[in-house]
């Protein structure tokens, strides 16, 4: 995988992301749904000791076996900034994603993509910086609004940012549970993103790329902060 440098400062980091954004490929419509691999990728944080881990886990898209899974635990490399956010996760995230072996196919991230305030949000820098098609699926609207979809499973309403633009949808994927917020990252189209993110969302509301990188970044930490009385939650159903 690509690796990227940690910037110096806030600004050096708007440089970065307006150059890397220069590279963002909106036009292609990505792989099909069920097909091939998926990867999800998450990280958990100990703000206590300033420790980041992050979990790979490559999924069978057809069957949502795990395929392969892999961690990378280190120190977070940047402060928290608003729009920022993928400098701290990002060089965390490649060294889990370069510890596969498996082809990771498309990136599935615990966050956003076009739906960000900058227009590149994780979803996106992770998808530019591997070349991988990639798309956000996160459990909040972040600073968008949305209207309520439908009840059913499958219902979707756009996400539209303030200024009017739409950069994702609120999709139902589960009867009657909140939504889940869907936003193309890299070589994904949003419909096919949305495609996606409701066929690994067999069970729960959340994908199961999601609940299991995320179960696993929990565990990865746990296990390097063990004796620092770090507690570490379940995932989100």
């Amino acid at each position: 995988m690509t690796t990227t440098s940690t910037p110096a400062d806030e600004d050096e980091a708007y440089a970065i992301q307006d150059r890397l954004r220069r590279r963002l490929v909106l036009d292609e419509p990505g792989p099909p749904p069920g097909r091939g691999h998926v990867t999800g990728v998450d990280v958990t944080y100990d703000d206590e000791h300033d420790v980041v881990a992050a979990a790979a886990v490559v999924l069978d898209a057809a069957t949502l076996a795990v395929v392969e899974e892999a961690t990378a635990v280190g120190p977070v490399p940047f402060p928290y900034v608003p729009g920022l956010l993928a400098f701290r996760e990002v060089p965390a995230v490649l060294a889990a994603l370069d510890r596969l072996g498996a082809d990771p196919g498309m990136l599935v991230c615990d966050g956003y993509g076009l739906a960000h305030p900058r227009r590149f949000g994780l979803a996106c820098h992770l998808g530019v910086v591997t070349g991988l098609p990639s798309i956000g699926v996160a459990k909040s609207p972040f600073l968008f609004s949305y209207e309520q979809p439908g009840r059913e499973r499958g219902d979707w309403t756009p996400l539209t940012a303030p200024e009017g633009d739409v950069v994702g949808r609120a999709l139902r994927t589960r009867k009657g549970v909140k939504p889940v917020f869907v936003s193309a990252g890299h070589r994904v189209e949003l419909a096919n993103a949305c495609a996606h993110a409701l066929r690994l969302a067999a069970v729960h509301r959340l994908s199961e790329t999601t609940r299991a990188a995320d179960s696993l970044s929990r565990r990865a930490l746990r296990e390097a902060t063990a004796g620092r009385g770090l507690c570490a939650g379940p995932p989100d159903s």
